[in-house]
């Protein structure tokens, strides 16, 4: 497992100048680059509205009342800051498969890319890791923020089965991306994004699949939960059918279940560049972009 900020170099190259663009309407206090809840006298025209009393003078089009004898003003649309947090699963079915590790690589190194492209909008950005050792650095500005980042996952080790649900009602951030399996409590993370998203935020969940789970390899005898050691099911001819039919199900429920919620719900292949899978959760790029 390569370590440092250097390690993450090409990735930040190519991710820069990625826009991560809000789905709904910002609420931060400081101007950013999403479109704000608010609007007032900044320099982007939205649309005009009839003078009402109370309105500021100043605000009057001075111009289209000479030429229609009524008084409209301009309404423009401020921009403003999302408080954006990378909540990321350092469970034990992250470190998939055990000997390259590839789910886990490819989850941190996204972590780390969506990130910086958050931050290069102006946005605080911050990072939550759930594993047995659970580490937090609240949604900030600063420059040393991604630095601080890449060290605290770089330090961390997918173990154990720590929940995510929490992680996300105790957030603080309007935007939330999620980086997950789903092998844990999937169900308990929707509820805590139905009730995020009812409260004006936003949610993402990028759900980081392997190769070797969609089609185990042909000498695996048998699949075992590294989480709940005790569900397991032969690979036998049998047991993969019954195996691929089981995954295709709950696959399709875990899609259909998360975007009906409202959050946006993305699948991505460990395989596929770190970059690539940033570029699509940032710009709604489709699978095969």
């Amino acid at each position: 497992m390569t370590t440092g900020a250097a390690s993450y170099g090409a990735l930040l190259d190519a991710v820069r100048g990625v826009r991560w663009t809000a789905r709904r309407r910002a609420t931060g206090a400081t101007i950013g680059a999403h479109r704000s809840r608010l609007r007032g006298n900044s320099s982007e025209f939205s649309e005009f509205r009839p003078y009402r009393q109370g309105d500021d003078p100043r605000r009057v089009d001075w111009r289209l009342l000479a030429r229609s004898d009524r008084a409209y003003v301009r309404l423009t649309t401020d921009r403003a800051t999302m408080r954006t947090e990378i909540i990321l699963d350092a469970s034990a079915s992250m470190a998939f498969p055990p000997v390259t590790l590839e789910r886990w690589e490819r989850a941190r190194e996204v972590a780390i890319g969506l990130a910086s492209v958050a931050h290069a909008e102006g946005d605080p950005v911050g990072l939550a890791i759930a594993s047995d050792a659970p580490a937090r650095i609240p949604p900030r500005a600063r420059r040393s923020v991604i630095a601080e980042m890449i060290r605290v996952v770089d330090a961390a080790r997918p173990t154990g089965s720590s929940a995510l649900a929490p992680l996300v009602t105790s957030s603080r951030a309007t935007r939330i991306a999620l980086i997950t399996d789903l092998l844990g409590d999937a169900d308990e993370v929707l509820s805590a994004s139905r009730l995020a998203i009812a409260a004006g935020g936003e949610v993402v969940l990028l759900h980081v699949m392997t190769s070797e789970e969609l089609h185990p390899p042909a000498e695996a005898q048998l699949a075992v939960d590294p989480e709940q050691p005790a569900l397991r099911r032969s690979l036998d001819a049998d047991g993969r059918q019954g195996y691929g039919a089981a995954l295709d199900a709950w696959l399709d429920r875990m899609q259909r279940d998360f975007r009906a919620a409202g959050v946006r719900y993305l699948r991505a292949l460990a395989s596929e560049p770190a970059a690539r899978i940033v570029r699509r959760v940032a710009t709604d790029a489709p699978a095969d972009a």
